[in-house]
């Protein structure tokens, strides 16, 4: 069975490489070969593990430049995965929970800091910790809530999820696990009680405020928040793990129910690379749309920490710190299905991986998966190949301001490196560790560009005297002086 399973897979993968605004991308010579070498790589790996189907997307900025499907939706129909093919993808939901979320607070409806009770006065569950603050909604979002892991249910053995009214009922019989942000561990239950607020402020349903306010203006039109019938021919069949004689169960259809904010949603590629697309467009503006462009970077920057300083979660989101890049996004494991969107914010790549089988473990915080292997071939060649050569001829007018300059702290000296205008402490044993871009803004006026300095975004500002040399050297609110000139600070 196993061995006609593996012959089956390779000769039925199915292809659809979108038609794009602009091709160029994928056409670059060391991005084709790059996905040559990643689809390569996944047959093999669909073939040895027996995996069904996957559907995967590479997103750069506004295009989804490659999108393929891989083996079958459905095996017994020999239904080819296409990058429409429909597939449940789980706790990936939880991001546009707390999307929804953000969007409230940014319209002034409540406040992340408001705890629960204030918006569901039926949140009775026991405090094992009566000293301990209330939990929030902030708390809610980054898991850091204390709460147990699911609601009172045994729907992981038994796939019968509960209503809203089941676990609302069942909740004064739960008691929390730990204090609020003492310990982060991950709870559906948390988010359902954020998904229960959203529902609260807003007098909708959960799920018509998602479609209203987030896939309708996106465009997402094979997405949805209840599975409709009229998607139900279009949804991959979810199969369990491959048991040791190389069979897997089909999985029961899981409507979540009551639990739905917390991983009931279903998507394709091509709807997923929207959403991917919107948050490379909204972080790159200044304005709106859906959440304000603060909001979405607030929601993807590190507000829980992992131990290993590796990882942490943002509102809705976990970032993984890879030596590469920062990775962005979520997973999702729904019965039958495993998923992942990950998105690169400093490159403008998205990663969406798909997969109809309990095993595939596409997450991007494991090392060898599809995702990672993804980003470190493609994703890398994407960035070389829209990075404008590097000019041979030199910047002469960058000469005016290199030289060495000297205040009473220390001193300092203005460098091209790299191609680069810097700033650099001569006087360390490293000073390229500490080394401050200075990026033009207007004449004769930098911004410092970098990480992890205290200086970053200040001005830096050159002042010229009567005879065209720089008198002195503006950083921020203090003056820095040419180590020849009299006036330096003795």
């Amino acid at each position: 069975m196993r061995i006609l399973l593996f012959t089956l897979l390779v000769p039925f993968l199915f292809v659809c490489t979108l038609q794009a605004e602009s091709t160029s991308i994928a056409e670059h010579p060391e991005v084709l070969s790059n996905i040559k070498l990643l689809e390569t790589w996944i047959e093999s790996q669909m073939a040895y593990k027996g995996w069904p189907g996957m559907s995967i997307g590479i997103v750069y900025d506004q295009t989804l430049i490659w999108a393929k499907g891989f083996g079958y939706a459905d095996l017994e129909k020999k239904t080819p995965a296409t990058p429409d093919t429909i597939y449940r993808i789980g706790s990936n939901s939880k991001m546009f929970t707390s999307i929804a979320i953000l969007k409230l607070r940014d319209e002034g409806k409540l406040q992340l800091d408001d705890s629960v009770e204030k918006y569901l006065s039926w949140f009775k569950i026991k405090n094992k910790y009566p000293d301990a603050p209330s939990i929030t909604i902030r708390h809610l979002l980054t898991h850091t809530s204390g709460l147990p892991r699911e609601a009172a249910f045994p729907y992981a053995t038994d796939f019968k999820f509960p209503t809203r009214e089941q676990i609302i009922e069942k909740l004064s019989e739960q008691e929390t696990i730990y204090p609020p942000e003492t310990k982060w561990k991950y709870s559906n239950l948390a988010l359902v009680l954020a998904g229960e607020i959203v529902s609260a402020v807003s007098g909708e349903s959960y799920a018509e405020y998602i479609h209203k306010e987030i896939l309708e203006p996106l465009g997402m039109s094979s997405t949805s928040v209840i599975l409709p019938d009229e998607h139900k021919n279009r949804l991959a069949t979810g199969y369990g793990r491959r048991m040791p004689d190389g069979s897997r169960r089909v999985m029961p259809f899981s409507d979540f129910k009551g639990l739905t904010p917390a991983g009931n949603m279903s998507s394709t590629v091509k709807d997923l690379a929207r959403f991917v697309s919107w948050q490379f467009r909204l972080r790159e503006s200044s304005g709106s749309e859906i959440l304000k462009a603060s909001t979405l970077k607030e929601m993807q920057r590190v507000h829980w920490l992992y131990p290993d300083w590796k990882a942490g979660w943002g509102l809705g989101f976990m970032i993984v710190h890879k030596e590469a890049r920062d990775l962005v996004g979520h997973g999702g494991h729904v019965g039958g299905y495993q998923t992942d969107i990950s998105t690169s914010p400093k490159e403008k790549v998205g990663v969406i991986t798909l997969v109809n089988a309990d095993d595939a473990d596409p997450y991007f915080d494991v090392p060898g998966t599809v995702v990672d292997k993804a980003f470190e071939w493609v994703a890398s060649a994407i960035t070389k190949a829209v990075t404008p050569p590097k000019s041979e001829k030199a910047d002469l007018k960058r000469d005016k301001y290199i030289g060495k300059y000297r205040d009473i702290w220390a001193d300092y000296a203005v460098l091209v490196i790299n191609s680069k205008l810097v700033l650099i402490n001569p006087m360390e044993s490293d000073p390229i560790t500490s080394m401050l871009t200075l990026t033009p803004v207007a004449e004769h006026t930098f911004r410092i560009d970098g990480e992890g300095f205290a200086e970053l975004g200040e001005l830096v500002v050159f002042e010229f005297g009567t005879d065209g040399e720089v008198m002195r050297m503006k950083l921020g609110e203090n003056y820095l002086y040419p180590q020849d000139k009299a006036a330096v600070p003795k």
